[in-house]
């Protein structure tokens, strides 16, 4: 499964730009960028916590979970 970060869609919805969220958070524009473009690996629940507040969110509609397509072969047939 995928987590995809919604990032870019709650900055639209709230007319926001990441240089503000980033003032608001006080998370570099570049740490912001890796999770809008959903290259991030990892993120601290300190900085989900301040962009929850800062985005008026819930961690649920910040982050999705998709599937992700199994290779040939990795069907679960037993």
């Amino acid at each position: 499964m995928a987590i995809i970060v919604q990032l870019d869609a709650m900055l639209v919805e709230r007319r926001m730009s990441l240089t503000e969220l980033s003032d608001r958070v006080g998370v570099t524009i570049a740490n912001l960028s890796i999770l809008k473009t959903g290259k991030a690996r990892a993120i601290r629940f300190s900085t989900l916590d301040a962009l929850c507040r800062e985005l008026g969110c819930q961690p649920g509609q910040l982050l999705a979970n998709t599937p992700e397509p199994q290779p040939q072969g990795e069907g679960g047939e037993d």
